[in-house]
C-alpha cells in the first residue's frame, strides 16, 4: 500500500468516524434540545439549570449510541474506565455547553428565548469539538492489536503494489 493509498484509507476511516459521532451527537443535539424547552417552558427552572439537566439526559443517551454505534469495534475491556472517563470528559465538554449560556445569560441580559437556544448552539457545537477529541483519544481507544494488524497489512501491501521493493529471495536449486 503505497503513502498516499495509506492515507486515503485512514481519511475514509476517519470520515466514517465522523458521521457516526455526528449522527450520534446529531440525535443528542434533539434530545439536549427538546428537554431544554420543555424544562424552560413547563417549569420554573433558571435557563442554565434547565440547560444542565438538558445536557446530562442528552449525554446519557448519547454513551449508548457511541459505545453500541460509532465506537462499537473499540476496546470494551475497561468499562468501569471507560464510563468513568467518559463521564469526566462529558462533565468538561458541559461546563463549556452551558458556561457560554451563563456567561451570554447572566454576563450579557441576552434572556430571551430565541437568544438562550442560540447560545445553547454555539455552547454545543464549541463543546462538540473538544467531546470528539477527548472520546476518541482516551474513552473509546482503538484496539492495539487492530493498530498493529493495520501496520502488518501495511507492509505487506507495500511489497505486493511494489515489486521493486521486495527483497530478492533466492530459492534453492531442486536436487534431481
Amino acid at each position: 500500500m503505497s503513502e498516499r493509498s495509506a492515507l486515503r484509507s485512514r481519511l475514509e476511516a476517519l470520515t466514517r468516524e465522523v458521521v457516526k459521532f455526528g449522527a450520534v451527537g446529531g440525535a443528542g443535539v434533539v434530545v439536549n434540545f427538546a428537554v431544554f424547552n420543555l424544562v424552560r417552558h413547563l417549569t420554573e427552572v433558571p435557563v442554565v439549570r434547565a440547560s444542565i439537566i438538558a445536557t446530562v439526559v442528552a449525554t446519557g443517551t448519547n454513551y449508548i449510541g457511541y459505545r453500541y454505534f460509532t465506537y462499537r469495534d473499540r476496546d470494551k475491556q475497561g468499562r468501569t474506565k471507560e464510563l468513568t472517563l467518559f463521564l469526566l470528559f462529558s462533565a468538561v465538554g458541559l461546563v463549556i455547553e452551558n458556561g457560554l449560556l451563563y456567561i451570554a445569560t447572566y454576563g450579557f441580559h441576552w434572556d430571551t428565548p430565541l437568544q438562550n437556544n442560540f447560545f445553547k448552539f454555539l455552547g454545543i457545537g464549541l463543546a462538540t469539538l473538544f467531546r470528539f477529541w477527548s472520546y476518541r483519544t482516551w474513552v473509546f481507544r482503538t484496539l492495539p492489536a487492530r493498530e498493529a494488524i493495520e501496520t502488518a497489512e501495511s507492509f505487506l501491501a507495500d511489497g505486493a503494489d511494489e515489486p521493486h521493493r521486495t527483497p530478492h529471495v533466492r530459492r534453492p536449486a531442486s536436487r534431481k
